[in-house]
């Protein structure tokens, strides 16, 4: 997403596959956007993936949680926890999907902060193959991206922008394109 947690879940995809010498063009990176997504955070993914050297592949569900709200009769202006956990719920169908069809893992992003709130979404953030953030505080998914800038400097740039950017699950719509839903805020 272009955030901390799938960062670290990237950063860690690619030590692993260094570590297993594999290509790292075999770690599909995918951006599911929506309708929270600021640009900064969709440029930022592709750019990590980029630098990285993965493959990456941008998928907008925005279509697809319209249609899912309408089927269930939500109101697309009631931006209730439905309306968030249909993009969460939505993005783990596709995760799942395309890690079947790739003979994939699909790595997951949640990290213990979010596990001890209870802000994983059930059937949506809180699953996948392999969790590598689960054990793993907020405030050390950012040391731990930040200490990574220090032996790969090429990623300084981009990671550092990540590090800096507001933390937020990017549901809500912003306003002129700029991250509104700070969890900083909420908590």
């Amino acid at each position: 997403s272009g955030g901390l947690d799938s960062t670290l879940a990237l950063l860690v995809a690619c030590e692993a596959f260094d570590i297993l010498k594999y290509e790292r063009k075999n770690i599909h990176a995918i951006s599911l956007p929506a309708f929270g997504t600021s640009e900064r955070t969709r440029n930022n993914a592709f750019l990590l993936a980029k630098i990285l050297g993965v493959s990456y592949r941008e998928i907008d569900i925005t279509e697809s949680v319209l249609r899912h709200l309408r089927d269930i009769d939500h109101e697309i202006e009631n931006k209730n926890v439905t309306y968030e956990n249909a993009q969460a719920r939505e993005r783990t169908q596709v995760l799942f999907d395309l890690s079947n069809d790739l003979t994939a893992l699909f790595v997951g992003t949640g990290d213990l902060s979010e596990l001890c709130l209870g802000w994983t979404t059930y059937n949506g953030d809180h699953m996948s193959s392999y969790s590598v953030n689960s054990s793993i505080p907020k405030t050390l998914v950012k040391q731990l991206c930040l200490n990574y800038v220090k032996t790969h400097h090429e990623t300084s740039e981009v990671l550092l922008d990540i590090i800096d950017t507001p933390i937020s699950p990017e549901l809500l719509p912003g306003k002129e394109n700029k991250i509104t839903q700070k969890t900083e805020d909420i908590i």
